[in-house]
């Protein structure tokens, strides 16, 4: 709607509607710079830049157009409270713009304006999203000084801003610290411990959260679920699961789509095609979450006909989670042709730029089928920089097809490995066995020895067994310090020779 401001706007002497309610309609329809910087205009004509509200919603319409004219606005306005830039900073923080909204804070505060129990929150939810640790630190200090640390709403922040950040010992400070919390404290702590891999203090916050007598909620439960992912343990998440239906909790889209990733990657696809379809809504995240899990687990038909009935029936779009489920799903099923098209399909048709691990899913399409000139060249012709991933799964897939290098692909294609990540140990060690599975000992040797100077060494292997509900029992890869070891290789060989014998007896079954 367009709307001019004439000069006599304000003289009628039958209105009794004040300058103030005038513009503040005017401000409800108007969009354009041009209509809001009128407005503006008039504001300041009729003596109205010290009124918080109508300074705020100005500069929230203002900041849909010019950012840096709502800035602007706020430095000039005689406000010394932060309503007006809590309301500027808060749209900021909760929209697409984190930078922003610490942009508006530090403006704010060069304004000698100090900060309230409402600015705070969300200044450190944007520094999370940035990772600005800094600057958090900072706001934490000034929490100290301003006699603002047991705001529940602060504290939270804080505890989400230190696990964004990797700084997981301090969340867990200041989460101990908290003289009051929600189940959003709880949330944001096991958030933070699951994040960076503290599973298990994750799963003891859970545990003393409900000894504590809070109930969980629904993103407890997402967030318990992407924990039992963490650690592969399909039994801990069928309990989450029956705590959902025994709490008879809403099977909401987004609970419904961690159940079907949680099952989904702890190889339980049936559990996960039950909740699948049971589920009422379901977005792009549900259908890749299904799709990756077919593919993942080889029924690669059942992921592409899932792909097919997304997109015709349901017209969700796809992204690039579900891309790369479809590729994985070709790559297991030898679809060369039409792991090509989809490919193709995600930047012409769906408007979505690969990225590396789309170009990494293509490559191990090419190297599954033997493929191995083409995928090399496929990778040079890459618009993005190689990562070493795509090189190691050439290189595996040299080392299958092309022990001889008869192509010459394999030669080249561990040379760049080296190059692009020269103090892997595990790269080193795949060079060398490429070249001692060839006969070429004095180069796997030399290799080697390369390995030894440098003081490189391979991680090991590390395997994770349930035993009664535990999961507690890890193995590494060369570790034979383990009591029984000696009757657990002995049992080995014994299944062995079973094996090799039961499968002798089938072939002279068959002659």
């Amino acid at each position: 709607m367009v709307c001019f401001l004439k000069p006599n706007v304000f003289n009628s002497s039958s209105s009794i509607i004040s300058p103030k309610h005038r513009l503040l309609t005017l401000l409800s329809h108007c969009t354009s710079l041009k209509h809001l910087t009128q407005i503006h205009a008039q504001s300041l004509l009729w003596g109205l830049s010290a009124d918080p509200f109508l300074v705020a919603k100005l500069a929230r319409s203002l900041a849909l157009t010019c950012s840096e004219y709502a800035r602007c606005v706020l430095n000039s306005s005689e406000i010394l409270t932060p309503s007006p830039w809590n309301a500027l900073i808060r749209d900021r923080a909760s929209g697409d713009s984190p930078r922003e909204a610490l942009l508006l804070y530090l403006g704010m505060r060069g304004n000698g304006i100090s900060p309230n129990e409402h600015t705070i929150p969300c200044v450190l939810k944007s520094s999370a999203r940035i990772s600005a640790l800094q600057l958090g630190r900072g706001i934490h200090g000034e929490v100290h000084k301003s006699g603002l640390s047991g705001d529940v709403y602060i504290g939270n922040a804080l505890v989400s801003l230190y696990g964004s950040c990797k700084k997981i010992r301090d969340s867990c400070k200041v989460f101990d610290e908290m003289p009051l919390r929600t189940v959003v404290s709880w949330n944001a702590i096991m958030t933070a411990c699951i994040e960076n891999l503290w599973v298990l203090d994750g799963f003891s916050y859970f545990l003393k959260m409900r000894g504590d007598g809070f109930e969980f909620d629904e993103t407890t439960m997402v967030v318990l679920l992407s924990a039992c992912v963490e650690m592969g343990s399909l039994n801990l998440g069928r309990w989450a699961h029956s705590q959902v239906i025994r709490n008879e909790m809403v099977l909401s889209c987004k609970l419904g789509t961690a159940l079907v990733d949680m099952y989904t990657k702890c190889g339980d696809l049936r559990s996960a095609g039950l909740v699948f379809y049971r589920m009422d809504t379901r977005n792009v995240w549900t259908w890749s979450a299904m799709i990756l899990g077919f593919a993942q687990h080889g029924s690669a038909t059942e992921a592409l006909l899932l792909f097919e009935s997304m997109t015709r029936s349901t017209k969700t779009s796809p992204n690039y989670v579900t891309f790369l489920g479809v590729l994985c799903a070709c790559s297991h099923a030898g679809l060369v042709d039409d792991a090509y098209k989809y490919f193709r399909d995600m930047k012409d048709v769906h408007g979505i730029e690969p990225l590396n691990v789309h170009y990494g899913a293509m490559v191990d399409v090419l190297g599954r089928a033997g493929c191995l000139r083409e995928a090399l060249d496929f990778i040079l012709r890459m618009p993005i920089k190689p990562d070493p991933v795509l090189w190691r799964t050439l290189l595996s897939a040299c080392t299958l097809h092309d022990k001889e290098n008869k192509t010459g692909v394999r030669d080249e294609v561990g040379r760049r490995l080296l190059e692009v990540e020269p103090r892997r140990g595990g790269n080193l060690i795949m060079v060398a066995n490429m070249y001692a599975e060839s006969g070429m000992w004095d180069e796997a040797e030399k290799v080697r020895k390369d390995m030894r100077n440098k003081g490189l060494k391979k991680m090991a292997g590390e395997s994770t067994i349930e035993v009664n509900g535990s999961l507690n029992t890890t193995f590494y890869s060369g570790d034979d310090v383990r009591l029984g070891c000696e009757d657990v290789y002995h049992l080995m060989e014994d299944l062995s020779w079973h094996m090799k014998v039961y499968d002798d007896s089938q072939f002279h079954t068959l002659l």
